[in-house]
């Protein structure tokens, strides 16, 4: 059985294996270290690969975990008004389904419906890329900085994990 490996910062063990962004992390790889992301509080952070006890994933471009969701969302900015469906969400930005034309690099102001009593989430994002899966946004400010964000995509985490969990144990007949 490997060594669990878990976020330096904040002790937990919810981390995916990054892509090398700098030369210093490259260079890393030829003592066997790559960068992680914890999903949880998103620090970054080199540690050593040999005896590791998580899951064997490809390396992946994002630095956060997706999380499946279906939330109303309006957005703003400039002269463009819209609305549309987030169809997923992690710490980093989301994905929405929308019939409003955008531009790479646009800059908009998101309202995302929560379902909850509660105000919407309000975030600032960025288009990031537009494709047949929808409008990618970036979050201009890191999830952390906006504590309700955070509590809501820390809760969807836990819910999603909880459900693949149940989708993974076997049923003996």
């Amino acid at each position: 059985m490997g060594r669990p490996l878990n976020c330096p910062q904040c002790r937990h063990e919810r981390v995916l294996r990054s892509r090398p962004l700098s030369a210093s992390e490259r260079m890393a790889a030829l003592f066997f270290l790559s960068p992680f992301s914890c999903q949880h509080c998103s620090c970054r952070f080199l540690a050593s690969r040999i005896g590791l006890d998580h899951p064997r994933h490809p390396i992946d471009r994002r630095e956060h975990l997706r999380i499946p969701v279906r939330l109303y969302l309006s957005f703003s900015g400039g002269k463009v008004r819209g609305e549309g469906t987030v169809l997923d969400l992690s710490m980093g930005g989301c994905i929405i389904k929308s019939e409003t034309q955008v531009h790479v690099d646009d800059i908009f102001y998101l309202e995302i419906a929560t379902g909850s009593q509660d105000h919407p989430l309000e975030v600032a994002a960025m288009v990031r890329s537009i494709g047949p899966r929808g409008i990618a946004f970036k979050f201009l400010r890191a999830a952390q900085e906006n504590k309700r964000l955070l509590a809501f995509i820390q809760a969807q985490t836990a819910d999603h994990l909880q459900k693949a969990a149940i989708v993974a144990v076997p049923v003996k007949t």
